[in-house]
């Protein structure tokens, strides 16, 4: 049985690898439970296709009614787990009776088995435990996916700090000397015939920065994002925060459609966003103009890195002049100190066009994504960019 509350989880701060102190544990049993990871896989599409419950009576009704309709509704991932049929034998068969009072029978029981397991509660509706079994089989799939290639290798900041880390070797110029590099002093004094060590001999190192950067996250959650644009797309966003938080940056999170849905301040809680980013849905218009305005007041009035990565597959289509409204949300968000890269998701040329002023205005850069297996290296390159 999955843990029934989530509150003690989300409390927790920190590296990831603290928020998720059992992750091992976890993914062990995850690994050796085919049917878990499935039932994670399960509620996490019905999440990206706007499915919020798993009603059986209203299954087999649309089933049975129109199977077509049915398969772009559920998809044929959802309809093999909930029926316990192949989609092609569902639909084969569906005019027969008998087999469809089989067909009932397998999803009240696939459902039921559900419910047994807290996945569902009494109105068929997904529960707390269902949406952790899917973040944490999002989790596991974008790590283990993003571990052996080395891409979430540590990143460096462009500026330099005496607490950093050694990296350069330079003359020294009145540095403090525990920052002189003894070898290259000495190779230096040699090659130039001294027998003792002179200043102009030494060497000092200059240490890399990691100063803190506040990221926000700002995924399009319009219609057209559903399935397995928004499912990349979330994983994406879970491989930021693991490696933003790890390097001590906070991330934040919006999900923008017709308005702003999910609205999480930059946080270093791991366990929060992973929650937040398994339940988006997609649904209705675009605003990207609502969103940039919206992510000025989240960001901190400091002297800090303030980044948005804007991730979207359309124009913005919400109010009388959505183009204009975008610029001037872009401009706003500049003058408060605020960079924005976009990242297009097959986006038409007139998208294309606007993205490429929106980073104009916002300093950043514009990746077009048509391979959407890519995104998350994606955005994980822009993040080691920015900050």
């Amino acid at each position: 049985m999955l843990p029934s509350s989530l509150e003690e989880i989300e409390e927790k701060k920190g590296k990831p690898g603290s928020d998720l102190s059992n992750d091992r544990l976890m993914h062990s049993v995850l690994e050796n439970d085919r049917e878990k990871i499935e039932k994670g896989k399960l509620v996490s599409e019905a999440i990206n296709l706007g499915i919020s419950s798993f009603n059986p009576d209203m299954i087999f009704e649309k089933l049975v009614k129109d199977y077509s309709t049915a398969k772009n509704i559920f998809g044929e991932k959802i309809i093999r787990q909930i029926t316990g049929y192949d989609p092609a034998y569902v639909e084969k068969n569906i005019r027969i009776p008998e087999f469809k009072k089989e067909l009932m029978k397998g999803i009240k029981k696939n459902i039921d088995a559900m419910k047994d397991e807290n996945l569902l509660d009494k109105e068929n509706s997904f529960t707390d435990d269902a949406v952790y079994l899917a973040s944490l089989t999002l989790y596991f799939e974008e790590i283990d996916k993003l571990a052996p290639k080395g891409i979430l290798g540590e990143k460096l900041s462009r500026k330099s700090d005496k607490y950093g880390m050694r990296q350069n070797v330079r003359n020294f110029k009145k540095d403090r000397y525990r920052d002189i590099a003894i070898k290259s002093s000495l190779k230096t004094a040699i090659r130039r015939g001294h027998k003792s060590l002179k200043i102009e001999d030494l060497k000092t190192y200059d240490r890399q920065a990691k100063g803190q950067s506040y990221i926000l996250y700002a995924l399009d959650a319009s219609g057209s994002m559903k399935g397995e644009k928004i499912e990349q797309c979330k994983k994406a966003g879970i491989a930021l925060a693991f490696k933003a938080i790890d390097e001590k940056d906070k991330v934040g999170l919006i999900a923008f459609g017709s308005d702003v849905k999910t609205e999480i301040m930059p946080t270093s809680d791991f366990m929060l966003l992973l929650k937040e980013i398994t339940k988006i849905r997609a649904s209705q218009e675009t605003n990207i103009a609502m969103t940039l305005q919206k992510a000025i007041n989240m960001f901190p009035n400091e002297e800090i890195t303030k980044h948005v990565i804007l991730l979207t597959d359309a124009l913005p289509t919400i109010g009388e002049e959505p183009y204009k409204t975008t610029i001037e949300a872009a401009s706003s968000a500049k003058n408060h100190g605020i960079t924005i890269s976009v990242i297009g998701v097959n986006l038409d040329k007139k998208g294309k066009e606007l993205a490429e002023k929106i980073v104009e205005i916002g300093q950043g850069k514009l990746y077009i994504i048509k391979a959407l297996k890519d995104v998350d290296s994606i955005v994980l390159e822009d993040y080691y960019n920015s900050v």
